[in-house]
């Protein structure tokens, strides 16, 4: 089952908001029309775009002050469609981070095929890049921003238990003895202190557990090691 594309569609008159969600529907994707900047804030926050579809001018939030809030937060693709037609807003538009320019009036079938183009290739360099987020039953984390949610709520790790969860979610399948757990976390020589691994080993599953009592994550094989449940 392919997942659904959604189209955040930021335009202030509505005869023109509806036609681009009219293009978008007979393009099977799901847009969501925001009337000023102000409001699409609101549904930029609530969740993540496939493509933003931009006006300049807007009430409450100037088109070119979203456009840099969005890409402050991600690569989320947006294609400015706008009145504006001098060159040089078109080329600091772009400078500023737009994948496209459309002036208005615009045709129907090149939005649409423009629209089309950008996703195709936006979707291709998602499946090139390297992920770092990674998941585990109702675990995920965030390499990069080193953070980790159960059931949408953040729990607080220690530098050490994110790196003992990191190693564990890049191989859920592998056992991993103490001497592995020390010598992959620590980067040093494991010399049998095992006081250090058990703490630290207590500590990350207590705070697992009080996430979500009902789920065991780590289990414990005895004179083998540890690995993912």
């Amino acid at each position: 089952m392919n997942r659904t594309t959604h189209i955040l569609v930021v335009e202030d008159d509505s005869d023109i908001n509806q036609l681009l969600c009219k293009i978008l529907m007979k393009s099977g994707y799901s847009p969501q029309p925001a009337y000023s900047g102000t409001e699409a804030m609101i549904y930029l926050e609530r969740q993540e775009w496939d493509m933003v579809l931009l006006d300049l001018m807007l009430p409450g939030l100037p088109g070119e002050e979203l456009l840099m809030k969005i890409n402050e937060k991600n690569s989320t693709p947006v294609i400015v469609i706008s009145a504006k037609e001098e060159q040089q807003t078109k080329v600091s538009t772009l400078r500023i981070g737009a994948d496209d320019y459309i002036t208005k009036p615009f045709d129907i079938e090149e939005v649409s095929a423009r629209i089309d183009s950008h996703l195709r290739r936006y979707s291709r360099m998602i499946c090139m890049a390297p992920s770092n987020r990674m998941e585990y039953k109702d675990i995920h984390l965030d390499k990069d921003t080193k953070i980790v949610t159960i059931n949408q709520s953040e729990v607080m790790l220690t530098a050490r238990e994110f790196a003992i969860l990191e190693l564990f979610m890049s191989y859920p399948r592998k056992v991993f003895s103490k001497a592995n757990l020390f010598e992959s976390v620590w980067e040093e020589t494991f010399v049998g202190d095992d006081n250090t691994i058990n703490v630290h080993m207590s500590n990350l599953r207590n705070k697992l557990s009080k996430a979500n009592p009902d789920e065991d994550y780590i289990e414990t094989l005895w004179g083998m090691g540890y690995r993912l449940k």
